[in-house]
């Protein structure tokens, strides 16, 4: 008898072994995971540990003023525009283009002819009524005409008069004076040309003094006040020029939320140009014994502001309300006393707690900005 054996091939072996092979690899792999993996603290974000050397500056109570600075436009202290009131040709013009002239200067002559030939012819049309009126006075005294008579005489006067006065208001019509002393701008007419009622001739304007329009931020409304003393400066000129307020808008503007104010300045040299664009600075208040730090020792956060102080050798973080602002400075109202120590550089480094040493061997900085 044949016994016939399966022939094994290389597949079948190692899918004998496959079982075999994948419960090694899973012991493998779970032996690998149970080993302890190091631990990695990170420490706080930006901070040093150890101590880190800072600056402070030791609170001294000092005198801080409060000043706003703005922007402005100068304005003349008056302003009028040179008009006709009547049509006609211009017979003559009598001052000079940017001069200077003053209150009550003829500037300007329209043809008056027609009216004037009128006037005779009224002032004769007068005369004659008078004459009348006189006649029938003397009349009515012994009562040979009646009152009646002699009422429309006198009417007839009255009228001729009432006519005389309406010439002389249009023939004063066709000289035009200069409202105001200033100065006068460029004309706009020529000699000899014929203008329309209502042209503009040429503008007057009195520059000596002169106004500076400005606005204010709302919370200033308290003072500003009338009287109070300004600072102006310009670019083209590096003189100063001081002024007043003599005007505060009743309301503030809604669609800015400020408040529109009004000064003079004195400008005897011609130096302040009206439309020219101005600097303002006003003292709005002085405050004796304010306690203020520098703008950098300023920590904000989500709860507000707040500054770090040494205690015992630690920085300490003290919450604080602040006050007016200076282009340095920033008073404090609520936080600090005089005699603290605030520190005023290496605030990136510190927190709560953390231990600190002064710069300088503890030669701190003292408050001296004004």
């Amino acid at each position: 008898m044949t016994i016939y054996q399966p022939i094994r091939t290389k597949r079948h072996a190692i899918v004998k072994r496959a079982p075999i092979l994948i419960i090694s690899l899973v012991i493998f792999a779970t032996i690998i995971s149970c080993k302890e993996k190091p631990k990695v603290v990170a420490g706080p974000a930006g901070k040093r540990s150890g101590t880190v050397n800072i600056e402070v500056l030791v609170i001294k109570p000092d005198t801080m003023v409060n000043i706003i600075y703005s922007t402005g436009t100068l304005l003349p202290n008056e302003k009028v525009e040179i008009r006709n009131e009547v049509s006609g040709r211009v017979t003559g013009i009598f001052f000079s283009e940017g001069s200077d002239v003053k209150q009550g200067t003829l500037l300007l002559k329209i043809n008056d002819q027609d009216l004037q030939a009128q006037l005779f012819k009224n002032s004769v049309q007068e005369k004659m009524a008078q004459a009348e009126e006189y006649r029938k006075k003397q009349l009515l005294d012994i009562k040979a005409v009646s009152q009646e008579e002699y009422d429309v005489v006198a009417n007839q006067l009255q009228s001729i008069q009432a006519e005389r006065k309406i010439l002389d208001a249009q023939i004063a019509k066709t000289q035009i004076f200069a409202p105001l002393t200033g100065k006068i701008g460029l004309r706009n007419v020529s000699p000899g040309s014929y203008i329309p009622s209502n042209t503009l001739i040429a503008t007057l304007q009195q520059v000596d003094p002169i106004k500076v329009e400005f606005s204010v931020p709302e919370k200033y409304t308290q003072f500003v006040k009338n009287g109070m003393p300004i600072s102006i400066s310009m670019d083209y000129t590096p003189e100063p020029f001081s002024g007043k307020v003599y005007a505060v808008e009743s309301g503030v503007d809604e669609s800015t939320r400020t408040i529109k104010v009004r000064a003079t300045c004195s400008n005897p040299k011609r130096l302040l140009v009206p439309g020219t664009f101005a600097r303002i600075s006003a003292v709005l208040e002085q405050i004796p014994d304010a306690i203020k730090v520098p703008s950098e020792a300023l920590v904000g956060d989500i709860t507000g502001n707040k500054v770090f102080i040494v205690k015992g050798g630690k920085a300490s973080s003290v919450p604080i309300f602040a006050g007016i602002r200076t282009e340095k400075d920033v008073q404090i109202t609520k936080g600090l006393q005089a005699g603290d120590s605030v520190v005023v550089s290496g605030l990136l480094q510190i927190s709560d707690g953390t231990p600190v040493s002064v710069r300088g061997k503890g030669q701190s900085k003292q408050m001296t900005t004004k």
